[in-house]
């Protein structure tokens, strides 16, 4: 690292230029600190929803609620934007901060390295470039790297193949018989869209999941222009739709009677759709509500029972150069396989190698399960700052919502650094595993353990990703910046142990 030391250090890095990035990026220069550098492995900004173009690809969270309180977008086209708008939105937010100054475009960072001596972080990349800052923000997001399945024979197919995460918008599905597989997210979405173009499409279901009706409507020229007019009717708006989502909390976290009410809500939604009871009951989820993620819809029931739609529920026993091959013995002849088969969320380890002081590595602390300290800090690693880290998932509200209560503690914390002169700020081990047994404690009584396989979990079953309580819970665990709780290192000086915030 000694060839690096003439090299500039920034006060601080960003990893990732999609919305967290851009707003921890805003939020800094507003609290006074210019010297940043934002790298961005791809050409252009907006993160998951630069990347997800796949047919009929939208938010199922309000666009009121799915963007940032401190930059109000008056004229959402719809009440649940697609996802073309909300790359655009991101793109309008760089240009209106003047933000692309600060950003280096096709820099893909593949580690991270502490030095304890001098308190700088090494970021290398895939180009050999290298970067030195103080402190980092990694903003790449929970959903950075999309995911192949694991399924037998997946190379021995001699058809095409798309992931819904990196669609191939040249090709033409017209005349062609597809497979999708998958009936998460993406693929509620996918689906309806697929059946008007393609010849047949064949849904390979391994579980049901709830769907709920999806409400969405243009939103009036009216509103929009009222919004632009009174801002604070459009942040009343959004105040009533986070309370409505925060409600939802007590039927999609934990399990009470309200979770009953979500299933009936599904099974009317499901009866009012589906005639066929044979259908019906492929589609009839067996877990309870909130374990797996709860699907938005109001159109994939019906495109999964048009004439050039069929649902498969058996297993996939093997891929073949055709098609796919079920466990029944069924050959399905295939032109086209579309996976909607989710991301690498790393549960069990950073997305790159991460050495912290002494050497350590992320990589083998992580291995039974992400942990850190209110999500954002690892003990062992100063001056990191990682956003959408672990246990900060919401299960019923918006993200961006819990990502402006990251950003906040992070700037507590790099302003901390940068004004106290500190060489670095380290989570106390005692703090972070006090804070991680409780939370621990307080997921066992929530839906996601509640017997369900899903990508919340680790495969030995360890909840790494979901926060188990209110927004207003975490956001008021995230405004809590306690500066006791960290070991504080001078620039010039040796350790001081559980510094207080007036010293």
């Amino acid at each position: 690292m000694g060839e690096n030391r003439s090299q500039h250090v920034y006060d601080t890095l960003i990893v990732g230029t999609g919305f967290t990035g851009i707003g921890a990026a805003i939020k800094l220069t507003q609290a006074g600190v210019d010297d940043i550098v934002i790298v961005e492995r791809e050409q252009r900004v907006g993160g998951t929803w630069r990347d997800n173009t796949y047919p009929g690809a939208a938010c199922d969270i309000p666009s009121l609620l799915y963007s940032f309180s401190f930059v109000a977008n008056p004229t959402w086209s719809r009440i649940y934007s697609p996802a073309g708008e909300i790359h655009q939105h991101i793109e309008d937010i760089v240009d209106r901060f003047d933000l692309r100054c600060r950003i280096q475009f096709g820099v893909e960072v593949n580690g991270l390295e502490f030095d304890d001596s001098d308190g700088v972080w090494t970021i290398s990349t895939t180009g050999r470039k290298r970067y030195r800052a103080r402190t980092v923000v990694l903003a790449s997001g929970p959903l950075p790297d999309h995911k192949w399945p694991d399924v037998r024979g997946l190379d021995t197919y001699e058809g095409h193949k798309i992931h819904s995460a990196r669609w191939d918008h040249d090709y033409d599905f017209t005349g062609k018989r597809v497979a999708v597989i998958g009936t998460g997210a993406s693929a509620v979405q996918i689906v309806p869209q697929l059946v008007k173009q393609a010849e047949f499409v064949k849904v390979f279901q391994r579980t049901p999941g709830w769907v709920i009706p999806r409400i969405d409507v243009a939103t009036p020229g009216r509103a929009q222009e009222l919004f632009a007019k009174v801002p604070a009717l459009q942040q009343l708006t959004r105040q009533a739709l986070f309370w409505g989502h925060e409600a939802s909390a007590t039927a999609l976290v934990w399990k009470s009677p309200l979770t009953r009410l979500v299933a009936r809500l599904g099974k009317a939604h499901l009866r009012s759709q589906v005639k066929d009871p044979w259908l019906r009951r492929q589609l009839t989820p067996d877990f309870t509500p909130g374990c797996k993620r709860l699907l938005v819809s109001s159109d994939y029931y019906p495109a999964l029972q048009r004439d050039n739609c069929k649902l498969i529920d058996w297993p996939i026993a093997t891929m073949s150069p055709a098609g796919i091959r079920t466990s029944d013995g069924v050959e399905h002849h295939l032109d086209c396989v579309v996976f909607a088969t989710g991301y690498d969320v790393h549960l069990t380890g950073p997305p790159y190698p991460i050495t912290g002081i002494g050497g350590r590595s992320l990589t083998d602390e992580w291995t039974r399960g992400a942990q850190a300290y209110k999500s954002i800090n690892v003990s062992g690693y100063p001056n990191l700052f990682i956003m959408t880290g672990p246990n900060s998932g919401p299960g019923h509200n918006s993200l961006l919502v819990f990502v402006e209560g990251q950003i906040d503690y992070a700037v507590s914390g790099i302003t901390t650094i940068l004004r106290s002169e500190l060489r670095y700020l380290d989570v106390r081990a005692d703090v972070q595993r006090r804070h991680n047994e409780q939370l621990q404690k307080r997921l066992t009584k929530t839906t996601w353990m509640s017997g369900c396989k899903s990508w919340y979990l680790t495969a030995d079953g360890f909840n790494a990703s979901m926060y188990p309580g209110f927004a207003t819970q975490y956001l008021r665990q995230m405004g809590d910046f306690r500066f006791g709780d960290y070991d504080a290192v001078a620039r010039h000086a040796p350790a001081v142990v559980g510094m207080t915030s007036s010293a």
